[in-house]
């Protein structure tokens, strides 16, 4: 029997600040009909600017279903999935859309990734086609042939550069970018050839609304990544909560800095579906540069800039940033990590501006929660519940005893942006989906205004610059090196990234030295490094750069200490716990 909530059990309904519905209707659509309705509403409007280069939402919506016609073609059918590896280019706004269409579900690949990464994605989801751009055609070559993948769908960013710089661009890239190999494994072909031929009408409806739009990987709750399965009515819902808090956005006038990557599921909401609903212009920048970000908001004149704290810490520490009129942006939204009150006032003094903390997560379409942008808000927390969402404060051991205000357990919610479960995983689900609500894994509170504060997390996660990162990813990579014997990996806190990845790590070979480095840890134990200063130098160096070159970037551990023992309970558990608090009080008495 499902609970209905009443006004009393919703406090924060009280502070939505005006213009904000307490509920909201969601009409009996899919994602690939709201942009058809923005066509209709604003056919001559911009949807997309990329490098000088314009499309309408006419032309959009026509090149969507040229898209989707095509997919048609080469057998694509309703429930396969399609994996798109791209960054924010018009052909991933062009081929979300149209693979929406067909009915297919949409597999978002973060084109950073690595080999292993990549292989393990498209096997999990069992994609049989693969857009990409034709830059990532190194890393994907080797994989296709161990994964089901039949159709390589290869663009480049040419594509949709108007004249001189996809010439400029062509010319700068001749000699970075190759072929497809002779023996590449899958059915190879260039997205605007395979797109000319095709009629820009619709074609036939077979999708609907509860139907899975989207397979977005994450590491849940638990840690090991899976694809939490988002409907079409998940992914619209959150957009039109999204619309309904940006209570100053005006439809089909305003434009959006789309910097935020779309592969990720906060840019892909809060970004992509909302700018799509709202029928405003999205100005597409692939990879956040400083410098081009300012340019970009001096020029262009964006009103909404939604973003991680690395991004408004980037714009706040720039020498130069006076020199940029900043003032157009009304709007920004801090997702996918805490922000910090400095990060905070600094970028709200430059640029006149609200931003605002908010809180999601993969399997909420992401987001959840977020402090008011014109009302009042609370520096630390991470906001209100939103329209048509529930939040409770439970208790641990059982997660049904609904906890009083102020009180510390975890935070469960219940909303119609909640996924339909994991795909292919219906144990992790069921783990995560009990009696309607979302456990979501992170220690929160929730005091006498609705506001909710994250405390601590259940899980391990480490998010390091707006991106998600599990240790065991990591430890895994770790253990493959030759010297490695033992390996744990922390998130510690870092101003500009929110967390910083530290891993701590034991050597095969210890050999006395002089040169011992001593570790009081703060169970009391000594931990001594039989290493050199010099040696763990050169060993920290090569362990980074074998990391290096098996995962991402952004996964790359930036300090490693070396340990003769890891501190462990007595049946051997990591203490995960310990080796953050010493680090704590480390850092405490050197700020003394």
């Amino acid at each position: 029997m499902t609970t209905i909530a009443t006004d009393s059990d919703r406090p924060w309904l009280k502070n939505y600040e005006p213009g904000v519905p307490s509920t909201i209707t969601c009409p009996d659509m899919t994602l690939g009909a709201v942009l058809n309705q923005s066509a209709t509403k604003f056919p001559d409007q911009s949807a997309v600017f990329f490098y000088g280069k314009r499309i309408s939402y006419a032309e959009l919506d026509g090149l969507a279903n040229q898209f989707c016609r095509s997919l048609l073609r080469l057998g694509v059918k309703k429930g396969d999935r399609v994996a798109l590896m791209l960054p924010n280019v018009p052909q991933m706004v062009i081929c979300y859309f149209g693979t929406l269409r067909t009915g297919a579900m949409a597999v978002l690949t973060n084109p950073l990734y690595h080999e292993h990464e990549l292989e393990t994605q498209l096997k999990d989801s069992g994609a049989e086609t693969l857009v990409a751009l034709d830059l990532f055609l190194p890393v994907i070559t080797n994989v296709l042939k161990k994964t089901k993948v039949k159709h390589l769908i290869l663009c480049s960013v040419k594509d949709y550069l108007s004249f001189p710089k996809n010439f400029l661009y062509s010319l700068k890239m001749r000699s970075k970018i190759q072929p497809p190999p002779a023996d590449v494994a899958a059915q190879t072909f260039g997205l605007v050839e395979l797109m000319g031929n095709e009629e820009t009408a619709p074609a036939e409806e077979v999708v609907s609304p509860d139907d899975v739009a989207v397979v977005q990987y994450t590491g849940g709750t638990t840690g090991i990544p899976k694809g939490a399965m988002l409907t079409h009515r998940n992914l619209l819902v959150n957009a039109i909560q999204t619309r309904s808090w940006f209570t100053k956005q005006k439809e089909g006038k305003d434009r959006l800095l789309a910097v935020i990557p779309f592969f990720h599921v906060y840019g892909l909401t809060v970004a992509l579906n909302e700018g799509i609903l709202a029928g405003v212009e999205l100005i597409l920048l692939p990879k956040f540069h400083t410098k081009e970000v300012l340019r970009y908001i001096h020029k262009y004149r964006p009103k909404v800039f939604p973003g991680v704290q690395a991004m408004y810490l980037a714009i706040g520490n720039y020498p130069k940033t006076h020199k940029y009129d900043l003032t157009s942006v009304e709007v920004a939204l801090s997702g996918a990590g805490p922000l910090m009150r400095e990060v905070q006032e600094r970028f709200e003094h430059l640029t006149k501006s609200r931003i605002v903390e908010g809180y999601g997560l993969s399997e909420a379409s992401p987001v959840t929660h977020a402090n008011p942008i014109f009302g009042m808000r609370k520096i630390g927390s991470i906001g209100l519940p939103w329209p048509q969402t529930e939040a409770r404060i439970v208790d641990r051991e059982t997660g049904k005893k609904v906890l009083p205000v102020g009180e510390s357990g975890e935070l469960v919610i219940r909303g119609p942006q909640v996924m339909k479960g994991y795909w292919n995983k219906p144990e992790e689900t069921a783990h995560v989906l009990r009696d309607g609500w979302l456990h979501t894994g992170d220690i929160a509170k929730m005091d006498e205004d609705g506001f909710f504060f994250i405390v601590d997390r259940m899980k391990d996660m480490i998010k390091t610059g707006g991106e998600n990162v599990y240790p065991r990813e990591v430890e895994e990579v770790l253990y493959k090196h030759p010297r490695v014997r033992e390996a744990v990996v922390v998130g510690i806190p870092n101003d500009f990234l929110g967390e910083q990845i530290k891993a701590y790590i034991v050597l095969n070979e210890e050999k006395p030295s002089e040169d011992t480095l001593n570790t009081q840890a703060s169970d009391g134990t000594d931990h001594k490094h039989n290493v050199s200063q010099e040696g763990e130098k050169a060993a920290a160096d090569e362990i980074i750069e074998f990391c290096k070159e098996h995962i991402s970037k952004f996964k790359v551990p930036k300090e490693i200490e070396f340990r003769s023992e890891i501190p462990k309970t007595s049946v051997g558990k990591v203490l995960r716990r310990t080796l953050r608090d010493e680090e704590m009080k480390k850092r405490a008495m050197q700020k003394q």
